[in-house]
């Protein structure tokens, strides 16, 4: 029998895919896995496509693990910045102009 693909899928629906196929599914990352419903699957183990006997454990993971991304969701900006052209180079940080700037911008705001 082959592993399903289960990545990318909620806990109840990789719970019903590895069901339907005869197998059974463990978290190590959620002891609670029965409860678990809108969780989206982040890694599995053994990988899809592998064959392996009626009744075997597939382990999924719903959380990233150190180290391993989590940097949030990558969606494109909108609108986009024009094309073409100079680009400002930025100060850097700490920079005696950047700290002056900073100070006026909070007098400029708490004044009426």
């Amino acid at each position: 029998m082959r592993v399903p693909r289960l990545v990318g899928l909620m806990a109840v629906d990789a719970r019903e895919a590895a069901r339907t196929r005869g197998l059974f599914l463990s978290a190590p990352d959620r002891p609670d896995l029965h409860l678990a419903v809108v969780d989206y699957v982040v890694r599995q183990y053994p990988q899809p496509g592998a064959e392996v006997p009626r009744d075997s454990m597939v382990y999924v993971w719903f959380d990233l693990g150190p180290g391993e991304g989590g940097g949030g969701v990558h969606e494109p900006r909108v609108p986009r910045p024009p094309r073409g052209g100079l680009r400002r180079e930025l100060d850097e940080p700490g920079d005696s102009s950047m700290v002056l700037s900073d100070r006026w911008n909070r007098r400029s705001l708490s004044s009426p």
